[in-house]
Parts: C-alpha cells; structure tokens; sequence
C-alpha cells in the first residue's frame, strides 16, 4: 500500500514539474511599441489577406474574437459594422480573426451586413503569433483587439473577454 501511494505522489510531483516547465515557455506576446507581426490568412471570400500589403498605407485594426455568430461576437461585430464609417474616414482597415473557416465566416459576414474582412485562422497560427491569451481554462479564445499604425507598429492592445463593445470605444480613442 505504501509503495503504491509513494508511486501516486512521485507522479503527481513529476506532473507538476511538468505542468509548470510548460507554462514558463510562454510564446512570444507582442507590446505596445511591437512591429505587428506578418501574416497570411484566407478572407471570407477565400482570398489570401497579406498584412504586409497594408503597413505603410493604412491604419489597421485588428480583432481577435472567440466564434461567428456567438452572442459577444456578433455584439461586438455589429458595434465595428455601426461605426464602420468612422474608422473608414480615418483611412483604417478592421480586420476581424476568429478560428472559424472561410464559410462560417462568409456566412456570418452575410448575416449580419459585416463590411470588414474576416479572417480564418482555423490552426490558430496567427493568434499564437500575437501572443492572444485564451480565457476559461484555455477552452476559450480571448477577445484582444490590436490598433497598428500606418507604419505597422502596434499602438493600443485591449483585452477585454466580457465587454465586447467597449474594444471599438478604446480602438477609435486610440486613432483620435
């Protein structure tokens, strides 16, 4: 009995070792002040969006959202469609990202009028490659909005998982 509870604990021990060496490995999260990273994902409509294609000729914001057609997401998708215009005069592209594919997406876009893109990250490289945290455990992608300047250096992040609307608030304040 004994040497079965030593087992028990020594692999406990062993899998919190584990556990926390994990989870010093942090990936790389980019700060305010951070080049944006480059990337390449399908819109959509399936056509490649290349950021690069936009630094140096526009503002950029860039949203990373949980699920099409979830009650937050499309809170917040409708608050950026209702001040579309206002982002629009300021020469700034939004950019919606979710893990969602090219037809869920096209078809939430259809749904709700959505003038933006809307990006699928479907292996979630791109939400890795900005460092988005996930919330509930890891079982939900966070919600973090990125403001890029026309130069392509980030210049507001804001994360908020429960207030969906208040990330058009911050990203118009943030482009003045």
């Amino acid at each position: 009995m004994f040497k079965r509870n030593k087992f028990f604990i020594l692999a406990g021990l062993l899998i919190g070792v584990v556990f926390m060496i994990s989870s010093m490995k942090k990936e790389k999260k980019i700060k305010e002040g951070d080049k944006v990273p480059s990337f390449v994902l399908k819109d959509q409509f399936g056509e490649d969006f290349n950021s690069l294609d936009f630094i140096g000729k526009t503002a950029m914001v860039i949203y990373f959202y949980p699920k099409d057609d979830t009650p937050g997401c499309t809170k917040e998708a409708c608050s950026f469609r209702d001040t579309y215009q206002e982002f629009t005069d300021k020469n700034v592209k939004v950019i919606g990202i979710s893990s969602d594919n090219v037809v869920s997406h096209k078809k939430f876009a259809e749904k709700y009028n959505l003038p933006f893109t809307l990006l699928a990250d479907t292996k979630k490289v791109v939400r890795k490659l900005f460092g988005v945290p996930s919330s509930m455990l890891g079982m939900v992608p966070g919600r973090v909005t990125y403001v890029v300047d026309k130069n392509g250096i980030v210049i507001l992040i804001y994360n908020s998982m429960t207030n969906a609307e208040s990330h058009i608030e911050e990203a118009l304040k943030a482009l003045h």
